[in-house]
């Protein structure tokens, strides 16, 4: 059986699925990023080759995406992250027409076809507000754990006002609610409603059409998931894996489907 791999080396982790051709899917991994993006990308690749007992030669087609994607020697093919996304949140839920894809340091949302492919699209590349890498600065400033903030969000009675649209603005913010004695829990619901309202903006500009999900490594935080959705006023739509292999995952299809192509 033919087996084909997505490798999505992003600004913050690497990811890597392995995929046959019926469509299931053998390995994955999530890392932390190493230096250089082929160090990253080669350890993925080794490691889910361990983890499916396969070895190289078994891979019929590799598709290489995110940040990093040009500098995979090994991949056959480069593709946008905002192609794999797409088409990764497809193959979990064929009914997803807008895709928001919460990255380390940049936001996208992105609008889908039917067939797939991107209807249309926007980024937020200019700041890390409303990113990974903003959510772990704020989390450092308030000196407790990422995982805790859905929790927190939770149990908010009173979401701190985090106007800023700049993150170093943003932390002086949160630094000024602390010493004024708001609680943490309604200063991470702040932060919530700050990013969602970011999220929100950027997908009136693609247009707000059902069904919706959220991919990236945010996406596993209900606490601001819920406050996007309540924003938002349509559900949106937990997808059926990890929501942070979506790049990874759709750039595995995308190697199915060129490898059947050049078959053809």
């Amino acid at each position: 059986m033919a087996i084909f791999a997505g490798v999505d080396v992003g600004s913050t982790t690497g990811k890597a699925v392995l995929l046959n051709d019926s469509g299931e899917i053998l390995a994955q991994i999530i890392m932390d990023v190493m230096t250089r993006p082929e160090l990253t990308a080669d350890i993925c690749m080794r490691t889910v080759l361990q983890e499916s007992g396969l070895g190289k030669e078994d891979v019929v087609h590799m598709v290489g995406t995110g940040y990093g994607r040009v500098k995979i020697p090994f991949a056959n093919d480069n593709i946008s992250e905002i192609t794999c996304h797409a088409v990764g949140a497809k193959w979990l839920c064929p009914t997803v027409k807008t895709v928001v894809d919460i990255g380390g340091q940049d936001c996208k949302v992105i609008g889908v076809r039917p067939d797939g492919k991107v209807r249309e699209f926007v980024m937020n590349d200019k700041c890390a507000a409303g990113t990974g890498r903003f959510l772990e600065a704020q989390a450092r400033v308030l000196k407790v754990k990422l995982e805790e903030f859905s929790g927190l969000s939770k149990q908010a009675d009173s979401p701190a006002l985090i106007s800023s649209q700049c993150s170093v603005f943003a932390e002086s913010e949160v630094i000024t609610q602390l010493n004024e004695g708001n609680s943490i829990a309604n200063i991470v619901a702040g932060i919530h409603v700050s990013i969602a309202s970011r999220l929100i903006s950027l997908l009136k500009r693609v247009g707000i059409e059902q069904d919706l999900t959220v991919s990236g490594g945010c996406a596993k935080n209900e606490g601001l998931i819920q406050i996007l959705q309540d924003k938002a006023g349509v559900k949106v739509v937990l997808l059926p894996a990890d929501p942070q292999i979506v790049g990874a995952l759709g750039a595995a299809v995308l190697a199915r489907d060129r490898w059947r192509k050049k078959g053809a």
